[in-house]
């Protein structure tokens, strides 16, 4: 029950990242609505001026808020620069609600400056090289940046690892793509050693 109730308030918060994506219906409203007055139709702004563009991975992730938690590993670990270049990147990202799942003490053990390197290794792990939609995955290995593979099943929706799921898809942005995820993944090798990293962290 815990798991719904979660993925629900996941999705419910993360529907902002595709709610701009609406927006477009309102300039043909406007359109028929001059028609039927004979107002004047309101001229679309050029494409460069457009200020429902997306913007980078980083972007577009700050805006939504419901990626704080990742926000912040991702300026400890120093990878902010990187997702906002050229790319492009596909980003699995974990919500906030996703980290919080973690077991008690881990990010705030993570996001310790002598951590760092256990840190990179888990959000490169939610990195893909390339722009890869949701339609574009297959049931099998991805490669990530981090240099593991990521299991992905696309039997029913798309499941990472077994046991983390794409909760909102296909999230544009100007370098890349954004999945949102209600869980974290864990590379394998910090997977394997990970009671022994919790147990090391300060209590």
């Amino acid at each position: 029950m815990r798991k719904s109730s979660t993925r629900l308030a996941g999705v419910a918060a993360i529907a902002g990242l595709v709610v701009l994506s609406a927006c477009g219906s309102d300039s043909n409203d406007a359109d028929e609505a001059a028609a039927t007055t004979g107002a004047p139709a309101a001229t679309e702004a050029p494409a460069d001026d457009m200020a429902d563009e997306p913007g980078t991975i980083i972007d577009v992730a700050t805006a939504n808020g419901s990626f704080g938690t990742l926000g912040v590993a991702v300026e400890v670990a120093g990878l902010v620069d990187t997702l906002s270049s050229e790319g492009p990147f596909t980003v699995f990202a974990p919500t906030d609600d996703a980290f919080a799942a973690l077991p008690e003490g881990l990010v705030d053990c993570l996001l310790l400056e002598e951590n760092a390197e256990v840190l990179t290794s888990i959000l490169t792990y939610h990195v893909v090289s390339g722009e890869v939609m949701s339609t574009d995955l297959t049931t099998g290995p991805v490669a990530t940046v981090q240099g593991e593979d990521i299991a992905v099943d696309v039997t029913d929706g798309v499941v990472l690892n077994e046991s983390v799921n794409v909760v909102i898809a296909d999230v544009p942005a100007s370098n890349g793509v954004i999945h949102a995820i209600d869980g974290v993944l864990l590379p394998p090798t910090v997977a394997a050693g990970l009671d022994a990293f919790v147990a090391s962290c300060p209590a």
